[in-house]
């Protein structure tokens, strides 16, 4: 069994029952759904917070393991706090693996997320299973953490997506570049406004079924 502290192998089973994990939404509903969605593959929260301001007071003085965060909250917002915590030089908590959460993806809010020092985004309502190939990407994820000018955390620098496997089909390859570009791991910033605004349009039409 592996967990979000050591290296995995390509075939880990993964067994998140003992991770330590945070959730940090203003809304209530959410934060239900995302720990309704965290049981159903064995995770439970250890600590659900609705402001960042009394995340941050635990995360001083207790280690996480997994922290989710929602982008927009009154007060401190979800990249800010994102922020603060990748320079605030507590260990192990500065590089802990952080999934930001996000009712409405905007263009301004990809490159915002990237910028901040989180590893991925994930946009709501999501399931279980999507929340699931979220969380096994970041425990497999491997990049150096670095310090450039104001940005700290995961090497931002990704490879040009390319299949998997012979005859992966194009529209798995596409999707899967989508997920990878989701946090903004590309430096073309047209890329990044594309990704967005398709990640709008998908958004826009969950809302219309």
């Amino acid at each position: 069994m592996s967990g979000f502290g050591e290296k995995l192998r390509d075939s880990a089973v993964f067994n998140f029952s003992g991770a330590v994990v945070m959730v940090v939404d203003d809304s209530p509903f959410s934060r239900e759904l995302t720990a309704e969605a965290l049981r159903g593959f064995g995770a439970q929260i250890r600590y659900a917070c609705s402001t960042a301001e009394e995340a941050l007071d635990i995360i001083r003085d207790h280690a996480i393991d997994l922290l989710l965060v929602d982008c927009e909250m009154p007060g401190m917002d979800g990249c800010d706090m994102v922020r603060w915590i990748r320079h605030s030089g507590l260990e192990p908590n500065a590089y802990v693996p952080i999934i930001m959460t996000a009712g409405h993806v905007r263009r301004s809010k990809v490159g915002t997320v990237r910028d901040c020092g989180a590893n991925f985004l994930i946009t709501k309502p999501f399931s279980a299973a999507s929340l699931l190939e979220r969380l096994v990407w970041v425990a497999r994820d491997n990049r150096p953490f670095l310090e450039a000018g104001d940005y700290k955390g995961p090497d931002r620098r990704r490879a040009k997506a390319k299949p998997l496997k012979e005859g992966e089909r194009r529209a798995d390859m596409i999707a899967r570049a989508k997920r990878e570009a989701e946090l903004g791991l590309s430096e073309d910033e047209a890329e990044l406004e594309a990704v967005a605004a398709e990640l709008e349009a998908e958004v826009a039409a969950m809302g219309r079924h």
